[in-house]
């Protein structure tokens, strides 16, 4: 499925101004059909994966119990 700048900056959460700009610096693939830009919608699944696998490993980290060190010393 082919988006168009507009869908894409609503998909992703920018602004219009920035998918342009990044489709001109080929950070995002575009075909350019005569009239606008079209971007292959799937082409960001593993970046959303990418963002839910590390959002679940800091959740995990930062669950964890902080490990009381035996070494210190109680300064009073």
């Amino acid at each position: 499925m082919y988006l168009t700048i507009s869908e894409t900056a609503e998909f992703l959460s920018l602004s219009e101004e920035v998918v342009t700009s990044l489709v001109l610096q080929k950070k995002i693939r575009a075909l350019y059909d005569g009239e606008q830009y079209l971007i292959y919608k799937d082409q960001f699944q593993t970046h959303f994966e990418q963002l839910e696998k590390y959002k679940t490993l800091y959740d995990e980290y930062m669950k964890e119990p902080i490990p009381e060190d035996i070494d210190v010393k109680d300064e009073d």
